[in-house]
């Protein structure tokens, strides 16, 4: 994709550093670091070619047409190969998401790295292959082999999230084009916009004020606005922010965030809502006397005070995974959806990542619906064994269900808490994003893939209007490591970019947090640790699993006045076979040279 229909090989790219890019378009961190890559591909246009290797996780994302409204949503300005059944994704080794390759002029991987926050020795390391291949004669400057596709003519294009105003009039974050759109009562004309609908992030006007990729919206209580200043908060996703605006005029500003994305920690205390690094802020709920953040990012919950304006962690520890318990301790998956059970009691989650429905009650979160990471599909019936597939949007219904946008299948679903059953609504829609329940009880959707608002049919949430799906079931298949019964030693491969050392000036450099899934396949290794190599003792009675690990390394610049500071961190869920004769040593690129 994006080449103008000409097949390329990696040999037509022989003379360009190469960047393999491999992701999925489900995954936060895939999309933290196409925004990574923006300005080395405008830095080093002439010398660079990036090529995103779409390996897809779920089911959905082997669509073409999917695919390529992904490429269209995320703003991906460079060739795109679609690698459905992770061919290549195998050939280059690649076990987690995202993954860069990097490819020299003369067509040799020179480095390997996962996970985000590797911009910067990026640049170093192209500055170095430049260099060399200069002198050699072996590099090749000119334009690059991209093609940008032909500009899309309508109202919306991948609108995210919306709310329903007090007028009747609806907003919408129309994401693609950086930018909020006001429809009237008909769900289509246009009464304003606020943003220019350029990518940005400056705040004033209507028509000056910028966005980056907004999703969700949060009207604030009356009182609260009036203290406050604003009457909603946008989720400015792209640019790790919370916006306040003002409707009677638009006017937009900064309300939460200090535009870096988050690399380190923060604890559930109160902290200056400015001053803290947010991380892919995807929606926002009145909960609890505050905002609470759906930290898709980092797989946690936050929580803001537009009051005292103060920021800190509600719930999650920022492992990847699906585990209830104590908001501490609780873990969660990109979650991306929030709504608010309308007796105030329920704070309901869509934990997209999961394909789960989550629930914040009683200062616990629970699971409603979904069996964990790599278990997704279309099944309904009891709550336990239905699942969905990568849902983004809830909405919480007077009668105490749950409407979902199983955002993958294309479906509105519904869960009944009362009979702890999951049904189907609607089908046949276009990658649903949000639903809001309007005044007169009416139900819309944002088809985002559509690019349009849906009205639900009336009687669709009648028990008439409801049907049983049983089926596909699908299950994440990726090929499992053999592990040895015993001791095994799990090596994080860590090399610091070109002019970079470890940095431990405000703590350890290095952090290691390992679980399994189930807990029972590790008699010894679990917990966190400063160290980037582990012994683990496998239980020989247990077949296999899967080991969740989190790596991170703190490193600055090295031999410098005024060194920056730079985090590289990664999640792995690596599945895992339990056999004689299995590998003793597990080894996880997070930053590898010369891999190739």
């Amino acid at each position: 994709m994006n080449t103008g229909g000409r097949e390329l090989t990696l040999a037509d790219l022989r003379g360009k550093i190469v960047i393999a890019d491999f992701w999925t378009f489900c995954c936060i961190n895939c999309l933290h670091v196409l925004d990574e890559l923006r300005p080395l591909e405008q830095k080093y246009a002439d010398v660079l070619v990036v090529i995103g290797v779409h390996s897809p996780k779920f089911e959905h994302e082997k669509d073409p047409d999917a695919l390529a409204a992904a490429v269209e949503r995320y703003g991906v300005h460079h060739p795109v190969l679609d690698d459905p059944e992770l061919d290549m994704w195998q050939q280059y080794a690649a076990r987690a998401w995202p993954t860069l390759a990097v490819i020299d002029p003369e067509g040799y991987v020179v480095a390997t790295m996962a996970g985000e926050g590797h911009a910067d020795g990026l640049a170093r390391l192209i500055d170095e292959l430049i260099a060399t291949h200069e002198a050699k004669g072996t590099l090749h400057r000119g334009d690059g082999p991209y093609v940008p596709p032909a500009e899309p003519e309508t109202t919306l294009r991948f609108p995210g999230k919306a709310v329903a105003l007090p007028d009747g009039n609806l907003l919408v974050s129309d994401s693609t084009r950086h930018r909020l759109v006001e429809l009237g009562t008909d769900g289509d004309t246009v009464v304003r916009t606020i943003g220019s609908g350029e990518r940005g992030r400056t705040d004033g006007s209507a028509a000056a004020a910028t966005f980056s990729e907004p999703q969700g919206l949060c009207l604030l209580p009356q009182q609260v606005a009036e203290v406050a200043g604003y009457d909603l908060v946008v989720a400015d996703t792209v640019n790790h922010l919370l916006r306040g605006v003002r409707l009677s005029t638009g006017e937009v500003h900064t309300v939460a965030g200090s535009g870096r994305q988050w690399r380190s920690t923060v604890d559930d205390h109160a902290h200056d809502a400015l001053s803290v690094d947010l991380s892919s802020p995807w929606d926002l709920a009145w909960y609890d006397d505050k905002i609470i953040i759906a930290m898709a990012g980092i797989h946690q919950l936050w929580w803001f005070d537009p009051i005292k304006r103060t920021a800190g962690m509600y719930a999650g520890t920022t492992v990847e995974a699906l585990r209830d318990g104590p908001l501490a301790q609780a873990w969660l998956a990109q979650p991306s959806g929030l709504a608010v059970a309308t007796d105030g009691s329920r704070l309901w989650v869509a934990d997209s990542e999961t394909s789960a429905i989550r629930y914040v009650e009683n200062g616990v979160l629970g699971t409603a619906v979904g069996q964990g990471l790599f278990d997704f599909g279309h099944v309904d019936g009891p709550a336990a064994n239905a699942l969905l597939q990568h849902p983004l949007g809830v909405c919480a219904l007077p009668d105490g269900s749950v409407l979902i946008a199983d955002t993958y299948n294309g479906a509105v679903r519904r869960y009944n808490p009362a009979d702890d059953q999951v049904a189907t609504v609607a089908t046949g829609l276009a990658e649903p994003s949000d639903l809001v329940l309007t005044a007169d009880g009416a139900v819309l959707v944002v088809e985002s893939a559509a690019h349009r608002i849906t009205r639900l049919a009336p009687g669709a949430l009648s028990a008439a209007g409801a049907e049983t799906v049983d089926g596909p079931r699908h299950r994440t298949e990726r090929k499992p490591t053999d592990l040895a019964v015993g001791e095994v030693v799990l090596d994080v491969v860590f090399t610091p970019a070109p002019g970079q050392k470890l940095d431990d000036t405000f703590g350890p450099s290095t952090r290691l947090v390992v679980s399994a899934s189930p807990p029972e396949l590790l008699v010894e290794g679990a917990g966190t640790g400063t160290e980037l190599s582990r012994r683990l003792v496998i239980d020989g009675s247990v077949s296999g699993g899967v080991l969740q690990v989190t790596a991170q390394a703190a490193t600055c610049d090295a031999d410098v006045e005024h060194a920056a500071c730079h985090l590289t961190r990664q999640d792995w869920g690596v599945p895992v076979r339990v056999v004689d004769g299995g590998a003793a040593r597990l080894p996880l690129v997070l930053r590898g040279m010369d891999a190739g």
